[in-house]
């Protein structure tokens, strides 16, 4: 897939405020705080400044929805996990989070995980959730160049200890050197035309 246009349309909080759907499914990514959702919608748009990006955990507190080539949505979710943000707050976050993913929106998520860590038991809900509900979703693991090709190795038996998944299912990306950007748009462009399981 060849993205020639990304545009901001919108935030939204409860379901009345979603843009109408359009004919095809759209792409939500999701993550822990700071796992690099937005980075990562930057580097596969190609548009450094789309999605906003932050060192604070917790920035992203809305679902903002991207249009990508006038025919398809990006969907930006607000992350889970270690915000410094009151409690209520954080309820306010996750609430508007699952309204999204129960909505009968036509979608496919991308957890996205860290590659330094082992995943968190709020990772673990959200695979299972998905899971529960019949919610397509991929795993794509973030901050690749952070870690050596031997690191990698042992994060990811460390990874396999809470889930299990074979490395041609996943994802792995790197917004710092696009690399894996390409796979995760062919992946886009595959499963929109009906070529992936």
């Amino acid at each position: 897939m060849n993205i020639k246009q990304a545009d901001f349309i919108k935030s939204a909080v409860f379901e009345r405020d979603y843009p109408e759907e359009l004919n095809h499914s759209e792409f939500a990514f999701v993550g822990r705080s700071n796992v690099g959702k937005s980075s990562l919608i930057n580097s596969i748009t190609g548009r450094n400044k789309l999605a906003k990006t932050s060192k604070t955990p917790g920035r992203t507190q809305l679902i903002n929805y991207f249009l990508i080539n006038k025919e398809i949505f990006f969907v930006d979710l607000p992350g889970y996990g270690f915000a410094k943000v009151p409690k209520e707050m954080k309820k306010e976050w996750g609430q508007t989070m699952e309204r999204y993913l129960a909505s009968p929106r036509k979608k496919l998520v991308f957890v996205l995980l860290d590659i330094r860590r082992v995943p968190s038991g709020e990772d673990l809900d959200m695979l299972r959730w998905l899971d529960h509900y019949g919610t397509p979703f991929k795993i794509i693991f973030t901050k690749m160049d952070k870690v050596s090709n031997n690191d990698k190795v042992k994060a990811l038996k460390d990874i396999r200890t809470k889930i299990d998944f074979h490395n041609d299912d996943v994802f792995f990306h790197s917004s710092l050197n696009n690399n894996g950007k390409q796979q995760v748009l062919d992946f886009v462009e595959q499963y929109l035309n009906g070529e992936t399981e």
